[in-house]
């Protein structure tokens, strides 16, 4: 039994659940700085964190053969909970998301469904096209933040947070995809690393983390955050995504590639509370 309990924490991703949950309180409190946070917002909370689990839980499902040579000790291909279970799991997810935005409000509602809907969509087609899923997967990352927004109709303060959460998690995807090449390749999907190769993917990976530094640059120059963001992301966030640069330069093992998926999901953290400090 504790096994099995295990195995479906492991499936619903607790970290990336709590990040979301984190990411919907945040936006809140950066397009309303002045007020605390209701019950609707914790409703809304769960309610995208519960949606964002349930489409990890599609993705493993799909992803089965994948990661039986990718990661074998995932709870799907390692046979500790098996597939029927899992999609109860994701209904389950399902149904719960949908209820708690509903009870929130109709708008909160409809994005949650949109979101169920093209992770469904990303996890049976648009993965498998070099750049779409990537893509799709950093927008729903952005759309977080949005969806803290409209939580407290003011939707236009969570702009900027969610440009940086959508292009770290965008670099952040790419590397991965170059982290699970021989699985992939096995499997038949074709990802942007194995469609234009290791070189390009590195290269794209340094135009968009250019273009995250440069936007960096944008709430300070324009007054929308004071002083202290300027500093933490001058100090700690930048010197983050350089260093992966560096990291990708040294080798392309999947060892280096973890390390620098892991180090920009750190960074994405950081980011966030630089946000917030700066607010």
């Amino acid at each position: 039994m504790t096994e099995k309990l295990t195995a479906i924490v492991k499936i619903i991703r607790p970290l990336n659940f709590l990040i979301t949950f984190i990411s919907v309180i945040l936006a809140v409190i950066l397009c309303q700085p002045r007020s605390t946070p209701e019950l609707n917002v914790f409703l809304a909370a769960f309610a995208a964190s519960c949606a964002l689990a349930s489409g990890n839980i599609l993705n493993d499902i799909y992803d089965i053969d994948i990661d039986k040579i990718n990661k074998p000790f995932r709870p799907l291909p390692s046979g500790k909970i098996k597939i029927k279970n899992a999609y109860s799991l994701y209904l389950l997810l399902i149904l719960f998301s949908i209820v708690l935005s509903f009870l929130v409000s109709e708008m909160t509602m409809i994005i949650v469904v949109i979101s169920i809907l093209l992770l469904f969509l990303y996890s049976k087609y648009l993965k498998r096209i070099p750049l779409v899923g990537n893509i799709i997967v950093a927008f729903l990352t952005g759309l977080v933040f949005i969806f803290g927004g409209v939580v407290v109709e003011n939707p236009i303060a969570a702009i900027a947070p969610a440009v940086f959460a959508f292009l770290i998690n965008l670099i952040r995807e790419i590397v991965k995809d170059m982290e699970d090449v021989e699985g992939d390749s096995r499997a038949g999907v074709t990802t942007f690393p194995i469609r234009f190769g290791f070189k390009n993917s590195r290269l794209l990976i340094v135009i968009l983390t250019i273009l995250l530094i440069l936007f960096t640059f944008f709430p300070f120059i324009t007054n929308l955050y004071r002083i202290e963001f300027f500093i933490l992301v001058m100090v700690v966030v930048n010197p983050i995504l350089v260093y992966c640069l560096k990291l990708l330069f040294e080798n392309k093992s999947d060892k280096n590639l973890k390390k620098v998926s892991n180090l920009l999901k750190l960074d994405m953290i950081i980011g966030l509370i630089a946000i917030y400090r700066g607010v």
